[in-house]
């Protein structure tokens, strides 16, 4: 058979994929996306991509190809052992901490959002980014505190980028680790009264990395020199 004798798209699947799309099939694509991501198919870089195609996207046939490489499905059967099985996607949780008068944590994998908003009076929280999934390639963390304190916790390689104010109250963060050019970035925002926020930068294993710094040059004549 040549190719022009090729079967083509049949006349009722053309007019399908030109139908316009709702916004209620693009939040489905999204969220198949956002999937695809905790399950590790694609990259926070390519999901931010596609996340863009899907909202510009104004028929089926824009949508279709961003799934494309995707399956439908998850499969019924799962002949692997059980240690060779990948980590399950975390579960949705919600962007939006409070701890009043008591305190409040997210840490393990848990996917983060583009925005954390994090509110604390009287109380306290803790975010640990070492095991989590993050949706896109910066995320931004905004804190209202007020009497109270927040801890960051943050692998190395990762970028912090800290523009909160603290009001009687102080903001340490840690030193950038030379993290590579399209590092992940966090950012932290928002505003703290008689409080604090502490970004920490420390391994899966517990252990912090010091920053390494380069021995001095020893000065002019103080070189040991054989007789």
């Amino acid at each position: 058979m040549s190719v022009s004798e090729q079967p083509s798209e049949p006349p009722a699947r053309r007019s399908s994929l030109h139908m316009r799309a709702s916004d209620a099939d693009r939040d489905r694509v999204a969220s198949r996306l956002r999937e695809a991501l905790a399950e590790g198919r694609i990259t926070p870089e390519e999901h931010a991509e596609r996340i863009d195609v899907v909202y510009k996207a104004k028929t089926y046939a824009e949508l279709e190809p961003v799934l494309s490489d995707l399956p439908s499905e998850r499969p019924r059967v799962d002949l692997r052992k059980e240690e060779e099985r990948p980590a399950p996607p975390p579960p949705p949780q919600s962007p939006n901490l409070v701890a009043i008068f008591g305190g409040v944590d997210r840490k393990g994998r848990w996917l983060v959002e583009e925005t954390t908003n994090v509110t604390c009076v009287f109380g306290g929280a803790t975010l640990d980014f070492r095991q989590a999934v993050l949706s896109r390639g910066q995320v931004t963390v905004n804190i209202i505190c007020m009497f109270g304190g927040v801890d960051v916790i943050v692998p190395p390689g990762v970028r912090v980028v800290g523009s909160n104010v603290a009001i009687f109250g102080g903001n340490d963060m840690p030193e950038d680790d030379n993290p590579a050019p399209d590092a992940p970035v966090i950012r932290v925002t928002g505003l703290t009264l008689f409080g604090g926020v502490s970004v920490r930068r420390k391994a899966l294993d517990g252990k912090r990395r010091k920053k390494r710094t380069r021995e001095p040059d020893p000065l002019p004549g103080t070189q040991d020199s054989e007789p």
